[in-house]
């Protein structure tokens, strides 16, 4: 995975508010590993910590110190992606807004962006505060995407993905499927008809990895403003493999067999490690919003 070393990252699109805290501390579930765990099971590559029934806030997220090396002193170009994670997260998260703001407009409509933010331990959010132990969400609320970059090392240690650029790249996509759900008006489907491998909720958590999958068909052809260029150069078998095996990683039956001992697909929100492959492979063969329709 590769990144044009002359494009121009575009930071705006990401808010780094790393090191800083949320007044009044943020809400929890549970104590020790068993709270981690139900926030894990439920949030990994969710759609907000509300469906939890964390804490709500009624006023605008606050804001943090900034990162001391934050990325708008250090992401100016894809030279810069290619050396730094956290400038790689920026790339990624310009060259998949690129991709659906192309895809919109081929369609006579109109996309609306959404910012990513970079937090630290715990974020206040326009779903309510969090903590870390949620994952990566996207908050529908205020159409932003939340990440603590620490993520990245436990999807390798805590659930034994193999890692590496493209891993991480799958993550924002996804989160950014359900920002395209949200703006579809397909995103609140998932509180409808409970839990298990058939329903709504699982059903809008593989639509999320088809479009990621549909992102990742077009990354190294979808021009970006700042060139006319692909702001992703290159994508190997190796960087999808890696795209695979993180949708796998954070399967439903993963997750609970690791953790629990025992797959319980009735209780499942996000689906098997085997479907979520399957709908990411779908989106990146075909390269066709048309074909993630996972509730027909």
């Amino acid at each position: 995975m590769r990144f044009d070393d002359d494009a121009e990252l575009d930071t705006s699109e990401v808010q780094d508010e790393r090191g800083g805290g949320v007044p009044g501390g943020a809400a929890t579930v549970g104590g020790g590993i068993v709270g981690v765990v139900v926030l894990l099971i439920g949030l990994y590559f969710g759609v907000g910590p509300e469906q939890l029934g964390l804490s709500s806030g009624g006023s605008s997220p606050a804001r943090g110190a900034a990162a001391t090396d934050g990325v708008n002193e250090n992401c100016k170009s894809g030279r810069d992606a290619n050396t730094r994670e956290d400038c790689r997260i920026v790339a990624v998260v310009n060259s998949v807004q690129d991709f659906w703001r192309a895809e919109y407009q081929r369609r006579g409509e109109r996309y609306t962006d959404a910012d990513t933010k970079f937090f630290t331990d715990r974020v206040s959010t326009g779903c309510g505060a969090a903590t870390s132990a949620v994952g990566p969400f996207y908050c529908p609320a205020d159409k932003m995407a939340y990440l603590d970059l620490g993520f990245f090392q436990e999807l390798k240690t805590t659930f034994g993905a193999s890692g590496g650029p493209f891993a991480q790249a799958y993550v924002v996509a996804h989160e950014y499927g359900h920002h395209v759900q949200n703006l579809k008006g397909t995103l609140g489907r998932a509180h409808d008809g409970g839990k298990g491998p058939d329903s709504n909720a699982v059903k809008v958590e593989l639509q999320a990895d088809c479009y990621a999958g549909v992102w990742t068909h077009h990354a190294t052809t979808t021009p970006s403003p700042s060139t006319g260029k692909p702001l992703l150069s290159s994508l190997t078998d190796e960087d999808i493999q890696d795209g695979l095996d993180a949708a796998a990683a954070v399967g439903d039956d993963r997750i609970q067999e690791k953790f629990q001992g025992k797959v319980t697909p009735e209780s499942w929100t996000h689906g098997s490690a085997a479907q979520r492959q399957e709908w990411f492979r779908t989106g990146y063969s075909t390269g066709d919003v048309a074909r993630c329709d996972t509730f027909r």
